[in-house]
């Protein structure tokens, strides 16, 4: 009788941890068990990209009947009913997790709804109380939203919180520069909100293209969003509630809260009792009626036993790993957000499928990081793949082929607003090192060019290409001339 219950034992039910788990059983025959303590479908599916694109979709429907004018339709605007598409929504998330728990099942996957704790290098306790042994354990509990150490945190929502609001502010505040921050200003804004947007920092997106960044945020001030830079939250309390300050009555401290129980959920409870006081680094004071945190994620490896049975944790507390997902334990291993790698769904994917290959597969498959391309769903979307115009300059000299023009159909409708196509291209190699795009649709736009860039096209293979006429998109390949050196 073996002394393992499982070849593999699989800790997070999300997009990699699923893949990994039903290709190990499927595909190579492996005994393997997963715990899932939340939903199967993890992150992405159920409070993040699925959710968030769709509500992307239903932001930029009130704009349309102001362009079908334009082209001759009778129609008018009408208003948006958070209820009936939050219920639809709801039925949709029900229907992807069962789908996931489908492909586990039809896989032979044995799944405990249960959280898991390590206690050894081949052992997991679950909270139901059982313990189960594995030749191998893959965590894959991705990550989780966290609020910033300030008195009162807890009356702002973060991210998770979104999809469960019951009924839509009337004024929101969003705190942060990252793509959820500036994605759910644009959905927001987009569904009637009037919204207000803080950054610590100089330029919203931090570590993307500087170009790309400015005509983004140039975007979202145009569509109404009240962007500031430069601006953080100073304090921020209930409107003639004595916690509005440091240590006050109503503030975490006073209320003996510990920090990972403040960051879940508590800014959807609170939503409804009354405006919440902010007060800017600059010194102004105004009234919202929700706070929205995107101040960032942390890995989920808390209280999971990891450090007791040696796994090494990063200052993040991620899990370290090397290049194939293996930790400081040997069988343990570790892919997707909780790693804090590349936190992108589709590199979750890779990394399960890249460590199925090299545990049960027999093939050593180290996980390729370099040249992700991936999209921001800010409106317009931003597509970029490869290196920054800046982070290229500061390695090797280089040619920008640049763009910006008014599009076609919004420019018809009377529209101001701009695309933009970028190509940063080494003057030595003449390979295209980055691609950038802003523009309705550019996350489609991108992902065929992330091939041209990831096989090493050059900027003649771009020009050699014939251009499809009239489409945004053509002007990637009709770039003759470029608008700087660096």
């Amino acid at each position: 009788m073996s002394e393992f219950d499982y070849d593999l034992f699989v800790i997070g039910g999300g997009s990699g941890g699923v893949r990994a788990a039903r290709v190990a059983a499927g595909e190579c025959g492996a005994s393997v068990g997963l715990a899932e303590m939340d939903r199967y479908g993890g992150t992405c599916v159920i409070r993040g990209c699925v959710p968030k694109k769709l509500m992307v979709f239903a932001s930029e429907y009130g704009a349309m009947a102001d362009e079908a004018r334009a082209y001759g339709w009778d129609m008018t605007s009408g208003s948006f009913d958070w209820s009936a598409f939050h219920g639809h929504l709801t039925s949709e998330l029900d229907r992807l997790e069962a789908v996931y728990r489908s492909l586990l099942k039809n896989s032979g996957v044995e799944t405990f709804d249960a959280r898991a704790e390590i206690v050894d290098p081949h052992t997991v306790k679950l909270s139901t109380g059982e313990t189960r042994r594995a030749k191998h354990i893959l965590i894959a509990t991705g990550g989780r939203p966290v609020r910033p150490e300030m008195s009162n945190a807890h009356l702002g929502m973060v991210s998770d919180d979104i999809f469960h609001l019951e009924k839509l502010p009337k004024s929101l505040l969003i705190v942060g520069g990252g793509y959820i921050a500036c994605e759910f200003a644009g959905i927001m804004n987009g569904l009637g909100v009037e919204v207000t947007q803080f950054y610590r920092g100089a330029q919203i997106l931090r570590g993307f293209d500087e170009e790309a960044r400015g005509l983004v945020a140039e975007s979202m001030r145009d569509r109404g969003i009240d962007l500031h830079v430069g601006t953080n939250v100073l304090e921020m309390g209930r409107k003639g509630d004595a916690s509005s300050g440091d240590g006050g009555p109503g503030s975490d401290a006073a209320m003996g809260m510990p920090a990972q129980e403040r960051d879940h959920g508590a800014g959807v409870d609170e939503a409804g009792d009354g405006p919440i006081r902010v007060k800017s680094t600059h010194g102004h004071e105004r009234d919202f009626d929700a706070v929205l945190f995107a101040t960032g994620r942390v890995p989920n490896t808390a209280d999971m036993g990891l450090a007791a049975v040696g796994v090494e944790l990063g200052r993040n507390g991620q899990v370290v790993v090397n290049e194939y997902s293996q930790s400081s334990v040997p069988s343990i291993y570790a892919i997707g957000d909780v790693t804090d790698r590349v936190a992108l769904t589709p590199v979750a994917i890779r990394e399960g499928m890249a460590f199925v290959e090299t545990v049960f597969k027999g093939n050593p498959t180290p996980v390729d990081h370099d040249l992700i391309p991936s999209a921001i769903f800010t409106q317009p979307e931003f597509g970029t793949v490869g290196l920054s115009e800046e982070a290229a300059r500061d390695q090797e000299p280089v040619e920008i082929y640049c763009t910006s023009f008014r599009p076609m159909q919004s420019a018809f409708a009377g529209s101001d607003e701009r695309v933009m196509m970028k190509l940063v291209v080494s003057k030595e190699s003449r390979k295209v090192l980055g691609c950038h795009i802003v523009a309705p649709n550019a996350g489609e736009m991108i992902q065929l060019a992330g091939i041209a860039v990831k096989m090493g096209a050059t900027k003649e293979d771009f020009d050699r290409t014939v251009a499809v006429h009239p489409t945004m998109s053509e002007e990637i390949v009709t770039m003759r001339n470029p608008v700087r050196t660096a």
